[in-house]
């Protein structure tokens, strides 16, 4: 589903690429995670994925289709789930979602009863009519999930979809997803929560500096270190154990 070849980006002025030479592909289906210290290259691959940002060289495609020769078309079926909140906080839930489904030329009667059904499940249909700035933090981690699979997308990209929120949030969101995934969306996940991404990926990739150190299906790589009981362990045994801060 995603092919990616010698992928790379260097912003302007930097002093060495923040994604190198980055070789991947991911299977139709699969829930694929990205995983990395702060600085590592997570959000960058994703940007770029998204076309949101320009690579300095190297390709990917998306269902075949190749992002310098299909953008629109790719842009189509894929869907974003940014780590910021991409909403207006003084509209309310159903205008922040009538919005974005507009976007993706979805109108009428079929936008409104896809709304309702998404709030619905995720527990915010009371909740409608009522503006973004009034919500918390997990309702907001949830309409902003809500705004990037309106339109059913074959691709989701997640950049850290369950950052600050309370457990029952994060709950709902993680069973909303495996549900899409069944139906047969393709997820590519980013997180810092390692126990999360170990119970809900089917294969991960631990990235650093920009480039992939392991990847793997996370149990196969526990059992690869003798000593890891866990993913936490063997992020710890690739990245080391020394601060990541960065401006």
């Amino acid at each position: 589903m995603i092919e990616i070849n010698q992928l790379s980006k260097k912003y302007k002025g930097a002093e060495s690429f923040s994604v190198h030479n980055l070789d991947l592909r991911i299977r139709e289906k699969e829930v694929f995670g990205i995983l990395g210290p702060n600085g590592a290259g997570k959000t960058t691959l994703i940007s770029m994925l998204s076309s949101l940002l320009k690579p300095t060289k190297g390709s990917f495609s998306i269902n075949g289709l190749n992002y310098r020769e299909h953008t629109q078309q790719l842009k189509q079926i894929i869907g974003i789930v940014p780590q910021e909140y991409a909403l207006y906080p003084t509209l309310t839930a159903y205008e922040n979602l009538r919005y974005f489904g507009s976007m993706y030329g979805l109108k009428g009667a079929h936008l409104k009863s896809k709304i309702h059904d998404h709030l619905e499940v995720l527990g915010l249909g009371p909740f409608a009519d009522k503006k973004i700035k009034t919500f918390s933090g997990g309702m907001k981690r949830r309409i902003n999930l809500i705004a990037g699979i309106l339109h059913a997308p074959k691709v989701l990209f997640l950049d850290e979809p369950t950052v600050g929120v309370d457990v029952q949030s994060k709950n709902a969101i993680i069973d909303y997803l495996k549900e899409l995934n069944k139906k047969g969306t393709t997820i590519l996940y980013t997180s810092h929560h390692l126990n999360e991404a170990e119970h809900f990926c089917t294969r991960i990739a631990i990235i650093d500096l920009g480039s992939i150190i392991c990847k793997g299906k996370p149990s196969a790589l526990i059992d690869e270190h003798v000593d890891a009981r866990n993913l936490e362990d063997v992020f710890l045994a690739k990245t080391g154990k020394a601060l990541r801060d960065y401006a």
